[in-house]
């Protein structure tokens, strides 16, 4: 596995950023006009349905000053390091699955308990993915290695077409729940499912049968 640093992501904008709040050290802001922006929101009950908005209940049970009152600072957390790991791209416009390489940020802060990596997927997916976890393959037999799909829940609002190579791996059968836009299969490192690891080329099958087990089982 390769590492390189990593950036967090804003709060606001969801955009890659090295900076944090200094007042709570523990959320991301790409700038000090998206942090206020946060700040001053809150309080306005005209916006209360902002989706900036939501990002605020999160943040307000750490957000305690700490010595410095300024907003923007680099933060130690930049020097860990992203893990990188091999996963599979069920592309929406192709026949066949392929093996992609994804950037896993660690946990932000620290926990009693192994918190999985967060994966990068902004380059497969237009918004936030949706994700499942697929236990049990054939036979309903319990997979080793547990499977997180994700998928978009918007790309059929947003005109994206069936998923091609999903429809080839069910036998281009119709699906009672189809796939719109990509799908991403990473594979956890165990059953406890707080960490990932790669997926093989050999290994693309072991993916896909689980997947259309799932999808078939539906109908």
């Amino acid at each position: 596995m390769s590492h390189q640093p990593p950036d967090g992501l804003c709060s606001v904008c969801n955009q890659h950023t090295s900076k944090w709040c200094s007042r709570c050290q523990r959320a991301w802001y790409c700038s000090e006009d998206h942090m206020h922006k946060v700040c001053m929101i809150v309080h306005s009950t005209a916006l209360s349905e902002s989706p900036i908005v939501q990002d605020w209940p999160q943040h307000q049970k750490h957000c305690h000053p700490a010595e410095s009152e300024s907003i923007i600072t680099i933060s130690p957390q930049a020097e860990l390091a992203c893990i990188s790991v091999d996963a599979v791209l069920f592309p929406v416009d192709e026949d066949r699955p392929k093996i992609i390489t994804v950037q896993c940020r660690p946990p932000q802060q620290p926990s009693r308990t192994r918190v999985c990596p967060t994966p990068m997927l902004q380059t497969y997916f237009d918004n936030p993915p949706n994700n499942m976890v697929l236990t049990q393959g054939l036979n309903k037999i319990y997979l080793r290695y547990p499977l997180q799909i994700f998928f978009s829940t918007t790309a059929l609002s947003d005109a994206s077409p069936e998923n091609r190579a999903i429809s080839k791996i069910t036998g281009d059968t119709t699906l009672k729940q189809p796939f719109y836009g990509n799908v991403v299969a990473l594979k956890y490192d165990g059953t406890r499912c707080s960490g990932y690891m790669s997926i093989h080329k050999n290994e693309v099958d072991s993916v896909s049968v689980p997947l259309s087990v799932y999808l078939l089982s539906l109908e």
